[in-house]
């Protein structure tokens, strides 16, 4: 699967109270909920689709070294995206910040599909991330407000199931298009989708109750900036193939990033405090070691092992599904078990799927073991990812629900960002000297020790409940 997203993330479906009558579908809430499933269809089409066809791109537009910027651009503006959306949703209507995402989203579709060079379609994908990173923050704020707590199981898991549909057809079309008619239609294709969507979900979200103590727009600009500063530096410190600069630049932006985040995450979250802290820098662990590993799923069968793109696909295809069908098995024993043991579980399972995909590598192997370790892989985001979604929401504060899901999806896009560009910047250094295959075992390599980290961190969530517990 993608490393773009938001959206490879699916909210997945917690638990809590029986649903109210009418549920998520009363005719109150089923426009929002069309224009919900909506857009997050249209944000896992676009994630699987372009991470199909990026490395047919990358042969067409060349320069190596920018591969992993295509997704790390994505992700760092999409930071933005998110603390500007999380801030705007506590003090005005969400129909407003949402409109003007999915209009920056589609400008950045264009000049993806336009560009002549990598450093061009890198500027698109940074402005599409910019309008990309409104959709979650905004969209889980709107379920905070729209919907019943008994209602919200239901509706998350309505939001997992929608990515069965594009990780069934994403990839196979994405590769079919690339073939039949250019890889830049993937990205102009999705022009009428986003306009049909926005137009849907824009409409439904008046109707989303407005916060309940509206107040003057504060922006932590400076805190923002400072972490795509940060980030951004130490990434192309790492990339630029200087150990010395490498050195310079990851400490100096590693400091801007660690104090920029404690303006903007809860106090604790870089220490794993246990509680709300360790739950959302789990997140960032989480999906930092999985998207390192899932933007070079199709590099490592396509480039590595010369399979065909279709292979590729199949194994986005078997990561989504299983991904989907974690997210509904832990809907069932969560309540039961408490999101720490779901966790555990699931990240043990990223670790085994990054594991196969160090073997997938080596040409004594079938290159189809690269589908069952991405399907096993996804399957432990399927169940570690939606408990932390839910711890999450259980322990914000009333009024704060729009800072506390913007700083957990601020740690769902850095760590998507800082693993897919750490990772890029390991291929890129190491494929000149070492050879594709080495280098894409050392990209794996880089996860599995991000995903032990990981699991460390994960001893420090809640067992089970409410806040506190």
């Amino acid at each position: 699967m993608s490393t773009d997203q938001i959206a490879r993330a699916p909210a997945g479906p917690p638990t809590g109270p029986p649903q109210p009558a009418g549920g998520v579908w009363a005719p109150e809430r089923r426009p929002l909920t069309v224009g919900l499933v909506l857009a997050v269809t249209l944000v896992a089409f676009e994630a699987l689709a372009i991470a199909t066809v990026l490395p047919v791109v990358g042969r067409h537009l060349g320069d190596l070294r920018l591969y992993g910027w295509v997704f790390s651009a994505f992700l760092l503006s999409s930071l933005i995206g998110i603390v500007l959306a999380g801030t705007l949703a506590d003090r005005v209507p969400v129909a407003g910040p949402m409109l003007g995402g999915l209009t920056l989203f589609a400008i950045g579709l264009v000049v993806g599909g336009t560009a002549p060079d990598m450093p061009v379609l890198v500027a698109g994908r940074a402005v599409q991330g910019l309008g990309a990173g409104v959709v979650p923050a905004v969209a889980y704020v709107a379920i905070s407000r729209a919907y019943p707590e008994g209602c919200r199981p239901r509706m998350f898991a309505i939001l997992s199931t929608a990515w069965v549909v594009p990780g069934l057809t994403g990839p196979a079309i994405a590769a079919l298009v690339a073939t039949a008619v250019g890889w830049r239609w993937v990205f102009l294709g999705l022009l009428p989708l986003v306009i049909i969507a926005g137009v849907l979900v824009v409409l439904a979200m008046r109707n989303v109750p407005a916060p309940a103590r509206p107040a003057d727009i504060v922006v932590p600009y400076l805190p923002v900036l400072g972490v795509v500063a940060g980030a951004g530096g130490a990434l192309a410190a790492i990339s630029s193939g200087d150990l010395p600069a490498a050195v310079a630049g990851v400490s100096v932006g590693g400091t801007v990033l660690a104090l920029s985040l404690r303006r903007l995450t809860p106090p604790g979250t870089l220490a794993a405090r246990a509680g709300l802290p360790a739950t959302i820098l789990s997140r960032g662990l989480l999906t930092c070691c999985f998207f390192a590993g899932d933007a070079y799923v199709p590099y490592a069968i396509t480039t590595v092992r010369h399979a065909p793109t279709g292979l590729a696909a199949l194994a986005l295809t078997a990561s989504t599904l299983t991904w989907t069908a974690g997210s509904w098995v832990q809907a069932r024993f969560v309540a039961r078990l408490g999101p720490r043991r779901l966790v555990h579980a699931g990240e043990a399972f990223v670790l085994g799927g990054l594991g196969l995909m160090c073997l997938t590598v080596w040409p004594s192997l079938p290159p189809e073991l690269g589908i069952l370790a991405w399907a096993v892989a996804g399957a432990g985001m399927g169940l570690a990812y939606a408990p932390l979604s839910v711890a999450t929401l259980d322990h914000a504060a009333a009024g704060e629900e729009g800072r506390a899901t913007s700083g957990l999806q601020l740690c769902d896009m850095l760590g998507q960002a800082l693993g897919t560009g750490v990772a890029g910047a390991i291929v890129a250094t190491a494929a000149t000297g070492m050879g594709h295959r080495d280098a894409v075992t050392l990209a794996f390599s880089f996860a599995i020790l991000i995903s032990i980290v990981a699991l460390a961190v994960g001893t420090r969530l809640p067992g089970r409940g409410g806040p506190g517990r």
